[in-house]
């Protein structure tokens, strides 16, 4: 599985030529990491005396100016099928950030967890999707490397910045010992933060997907217990390219997941009936005090 999602973009000369072709757009909504951005180390150390509010506030002001690791901009295509019934089987190709979003440079980066409100502030404004259940198992069978999941012990403390790096740096720790370079796609990491009809029933909602076991089975079944304010050192954001390729033709996802014809591709629940429903939609729909898509949200500065 080694390189897994590498040799299967160079063995397939057409996906790789759109690839080549898309890589500007899927890529070009992200501003360039400026060079006094904080690095993952700084940024947690700035938000660790905030309340939730003003670290969400913060965490987005971080995404949408850039402030990622290099690596996270080099998308990796994976691939998904789907026979329908007395059909031949249909293709796609998504593109997705090789581990879940982080603030930071390449050496010193936090993979950071979100609420949905910001998470859906994030994607939208940097022109990317959340995956599906179906996604997120297709990037775990397709990962280069598998993390082994390391949860930590439940309590009030899961929110708390302190949780944040400390799994981060569990992370970190495993890949060292293992020899997991940054870069090519991992998963196991972390909790998926998914798309999926269960949200358009239970507005205001997060949910939440996976973390594999090495078995391959994940540790979360689909759930959408917790509100949508709610975030805890577990759950991950993996961005998706908002543009697939449907047997070698670029769609935009939003289409594919809504075509009845199409969707099972992407989604093992077929179309994502009311796709704006699973997302706040206007200001009024926020509930986690400021409404994260708000200019007023990114006024918050780090302490110098």
């Amino acid at each position: 599985m080694k390189y897994f999602s590498v040799f299967l973009l160079a063995a397939n000369c057409a996906v790789a030529g759109e690839f080549t072709a898309l890589l500007p757009e899927l890529t070009g909504k992200i501003p360039p990491r400026q060079h006094q951005a904080p690095t993952g180390s700084e940024f947690a150390k700035a938000v660790s005396g905030v309340d939730p509010h003003q670290r969400e506030q913060a965490i987005l002001r971080q995404i949408v100016d850039g402030n990622i690791p290099a690596f996270l901009r080099n998308l990796v295509p994976v691939e998904l099928k789907y026979r329908p019934p007395n059909a031949k089987a249909i293709r796609a190709t998504i593109f997705v950030m090789p581990d879940y979003l982080a603030i930071g440079s390449n050496k010193d980066f936090l993979r950071i967890p979100m609420n949905l409100e910001t998470a859906t502030a994030a994607v939208r404004r940097l022109g990317f999707v959340l995956p599906t259940k179906k996604m997120v198992d297709a990037i775990y069978q397709q990962s280069a490397y598998h993390f082994v999941p390391e949860p930590l012990p439940a309590g009030p403390e899961m929110r708390s910045t302190a949780y944040y790096r400390t799994h981060n740096a569990m992370i970190e720790k495993q890949a060292q010992a293992r020899g997991i370079p940054d870069g090519p796609l991992v998963s196991g990491d972390k909790k998926d933060v998914v798309m999926t009809n269960l949200l358009a029933s239970r507005p205001g909602r997060i949910a939440i997907y996976g973390w594999h076991r090495p078995t391959g089975a994940p540790i979360q079944p689909l759930s959408t217990v917790h509100g949508a304010c709610y975030a805890d050192y577990s759950h991950g954001i993996r961005l998706v390219s908002s543009t697939a390729l449907i047997d070698g033709e670029p769609r935009p996802i939003s289409e594919v997941l809504q075509d009845p014809s199409l969707a099972k591709i992407v989604s093992d629940e077929g179309p994502i009936r009311k796709l704006a429903a699973t997302t706040p939609r206007d200001p009024e729909d926020f509930q986690c005090g400021l409404n994260a898509s708000h200019p007023a949200a990114l006024e918050f500065q780090l302490a110098p």
